[in-house]
């Protein structure tokens, strides 16, 4: 299992009219069918999981606004044009609202799929902890709003999740590829796509926060009474700003943590010490383990034990041609072509009118740059 990749865009408040969300849900459906039939099922799952054949797919149905729109858009389309039954495919959640559905919808797939108990259970986990590691151990300021679980009857499965900057007004999307991820911990990332690097990202999913990780999990499985003296140790360090020049103080590694948000919660951290989690997976599974919990206990393995987390932005790859603000267009143009050449050879055997086809083809070009 593996995630792959993340697309930040700038937001797009518009609705697509319903003429052309019903134009688009027929080409995809023809495209599915094309993909499904030639490449297999497993094939389209990765597809779907990487940023730039996501978003050269939204520009074929016809949403070639660079936004995040193309997210909600593409996967709505995808949900009402894939029955699973025909093709063996399943797209559960949604924006907003339907998002809280997808772990109903997973369950319901028992029935339509034939997945034992088990395996339910298994994509249910999956589709929490996909969700909780872009919320809470990966802190880039953008708040979910979006999440689709794609499954196949064979098993193969993709998250594509979507969150939001109200400071910006931009989102970011996550890609996840369950075939490739071999911890949701650490390194999850394939490859990260956005336009904008940031200073300061808590990264408790990179290798360098491998310890910090250690130190949260050992520090939640000490009696509350005495993290709340480690707690106490600290409030020294959370007066030093009232004495340090602005200037000085950026370059002390405590800004990082004053910069955010600090309460603790001591009714999480007892129900924590309760549960006596193993690892760090364990620990975000628990419900109400959020962001707060997850600085908190990176800033004592920190600044008391230590062990500093990565404060690395994972954003790898620009998705704008020629790069943007210092991030670089992704090099890899073997995989671009080959991702070109799919889409170019479903679109030629899609069982669609020829207009629509010269259309498509049209769109494909203009998004590759060659027109």
């Amino acid at each position: 299992m593996k995630l792959s990749g993340v697309a930040k865009l700038p937001l797009h408040g518009g609705r697509v009219p319903r003429w052309l969300f019903n134009r688009m849900v027929k080409l995809a459906e023809a495209i599915v069918r094309v993909m499904v039939l030639e490449y297999g099922r497993r094939e389209f799952i990765r597809r779907l999981s990487d940023p730039f054949w996501f978003q050269a797919f939204g520009n074929v149905l016809g949403f070639d606004w660079h936004s995040s729109g193309v997210t909600t858009v593409v996967t709505g389309v995808l949900k009402e044009a894939i029955n699973p039954q025909e093709f063996g495919i399943a797209v559960c959640g949604g924006k907003g609202k339907a998002s809280l559905k997808t772990l109903d919808e997973i369950t319901h797939l028992a029935n339509v799929m034939n997945f034992s108990s088990s395996r339910i259970e298994e994509f249910k986990r999956a589709s929490r902890l996909a969700a909780k590691v872009d919320n809470a151990a990966l802190q880039d300021g953008y708040s979910l709003y979006h999440h689709v679980f794609i499954v196949s009857e064979d098993g193969y499965w993709t998250i594509v999740q979507q969150g939001l900057n109200v400071e910006d007004r931009s989102a970011r999307r996550y890609h996840w590829l369950g075939e490739e991820v071999l911890s949701f911990v650490e390194e999850p990332h394939k490859s990260i796509v956005g336009d904008k690097k940031l200073n300061h990202v808590l990264n408790m999913v990179a290798r360098e926060s491998r310890e910090a990780r250690k130190i949260s999990v050992d520090l939640v499985r000490e009696n509350p009474s005495k993290l709340a003296s480690v707690f106490a140790r600290l409030n020294g360090f959370l007066t030093l700003d009232k004495w340090i020049e602005r200037e000085k103080m950026f370059e002390m590694k405590i800004t990082k943590y004053l910069e955010m948000p600090w309460r603790v919660n001591w009714r999480i951290l007892k129900k924590i010490y309760e549960i006596q989690p193993r690892n760090y997976e364990e620990l975000l599974q628990i419900r109400g383990v959020g962001p707060a919990t997850i600085r908190g206990l990176a800033f004592i393995a920190d600044l008391i034990y230590g062990e500093e987390p990565s404060w690395q932005d994972p954003v790898k790859y620009s998705f704008a041609f020629g790069g943007k603000d210092g991030v670089p267009y992704p090099i890899n143009k073997k995989a671009m072509d080959e991702a070109i050449a799919t889409l170019r050879e479903t679109i030629e055997l899609a069982e669609i009118g020829y207009k629509q086809r010269l259309e498509a083809l049209k769109r494909l070009r203009i998004f590759i740059g060659d027109k």
